[in-house]
């Protein structure tokens, strides 16, 4: 199945370019779900058609939902604290009644994730198209479950599972209560669903598609997305320019705006392959509206992004690793080695990531940002490379 990431700024018309999408795959016979995590129904008012926590049929072969991150967050932690009632009851707590419960912060986010999840594992689609946040919020939540997942091998690493027959006669010997068999089986499962939905967002078919107004703060949108995208690993297969006014007007008031589009289009057609969706002068509602939109369709591929690692030991003596960063700013660049991982951080932007195996053996030797690209020198460690005899 293929995934199509729907991102922008705010007031892009991410939402409705969304469901076009959607509605132009449908209608050449691909089997879609366009899903979206608006607390308000955007989705719905695009599509003309009401969505909610259950999915629904929007059109033939076209289909919309909307998660509730109430409904789930309530079951969620009912559960958590069906299997942690000893540790409840020892501790003298009350439990919450699932009608008093409201979701925190970030539910939404989280239930968008499990969303994506199931679609990706049914077969009852061929394309997926997500309707994101805005940009920035859409970034560090796809970045959640690959730091979710290293967070919890820090905090219960697998190996220490091998040790359950022990833990009780360790917990007697230390003094101390040991972890409790449920936390690491719901450890277990929360590292299943998040590599679930990591493999998703890597996946070689799934892209991101930048929608964006042309204009300074579009540009701005744009540029300050890519190098966000680029620490991530994340393919873009086109930049949709949404609302592009017409070039013969008979309104001469529109000179302004026509001329600042038609720059940043000339800007964005340096780095990218661009799309225009003309103004339709009104809101989009409706099927016949989103296809008068005329959205790119779904068969166009992003170029992988590849970090590869040169050897240079024959000519300067060190491997140099290749971190693609358009975008990126010198003075906003931080590197940071911390055992077998890199922290790389870009402006707002920030990624630990583990070092390919030959890098593990090396120190770093220096680094620099040339042509949109971060080039990190890696020199051999003699007390650890191998030695020629």
């Amino acid at each position: 199945m293929r995934t199509i990431l729907i991102m922008g700024p705010g007031g892009s018309g991410r939402t409705t370019l969304a469901a076009a999408t959607a509605v132009t795959a449908a209608r050449a016979g691909t089997r879609t779900l366009v899903l979206s995590a608006d607390r308000t129904d955007t989705l719905g008012a695009a599509l003309g058609t009401g969505t909610g926590p259950e999915p629904v049929d929007v059109a033939p072969r076209l289909t919309a939902w909307r998660p509730d991150p109430a409904q789930e967050f309530r079951e969620d932690l009912t559960a958590l604290q069906d299997r942690a009632s000893s540790a409840l009851d020892l501790l003298g707590a009350s439990r919450l009644d699932p009608e008093e419960l409201t979701p925190l912060p970030g539910a939404e986010e989280l239930a968008l994730l499990r969303a994506l999840r199931d679609a990706a594992l049914s077969d009852s689609y061929d394309l997926l198209v997500v309707d994101l946040p805005p940009t920035p919020q859409a970034l560090a939540l796809l970045a959640l479950p690959e730091e979710l997942r290293r967070y919890l091998r820090r905090l219960l690493p697998p190996e220490r599972q091998a040790a359950r027959a022990l833990r009780p006669v360790l917990g007697r010997l230390a003094g101390v209560p040991m972890p409790a068999e449920w936390l690491y089986e719901t450890a277990g499962r929360w590292d299943l669903e998040l590599a679930a939905v990591e493999a998703v967002v890597a996946d070689r078919d799934t892209v991101v598609r930048l929608v964006a107004e042309p204009g300074p703060a579009g540009a701005d949108a744009v540029r300050s997305a890519a190098p966000g995208l680029a620490l991530r690993g994340l393919r873009t297969d086109v930049v949709v320019a949404n609302r592009v006014l017409p070039e013969a007007s008979p309104d001469t008031w529109l000179a302004g705006p026509v001329a600042q589009q038609r720059k940043t289009l000339e800007e964005w057609r340096e780095a990218y392959d661009v799309r225009t969706v003309a103004h339709l002068g009104r809101d989009p509602r409706g099927a016949d509206d989103l296809t008068a939109l005329a959205v790119p369709g779904a068969e166009h591929a992003g170029s992988p992004v590849e970090w590869p690692v040169t050897d240079r030991l024959g000519e300067d003596g060190v491997l140099v690793w290749h971190i693609p960063l358009p975008g990126a700013i010198r003075e906003e660049l931080d590197l940071v080695r911390r055992g077998d991982e890199l922290v790389v951080t870009a402006g707002r932007f920030r990624r630990i990531v583990p070092l390919p195996s030959a890098l593990r053996r090396c120190t770093v030797d220096g680094a620099a940002l040339r042509e949109g690209e971060l080039r990190i020198r890696f020199a051999p460690d003699p007390k650890l490379w191998p030695q020629a005899r």
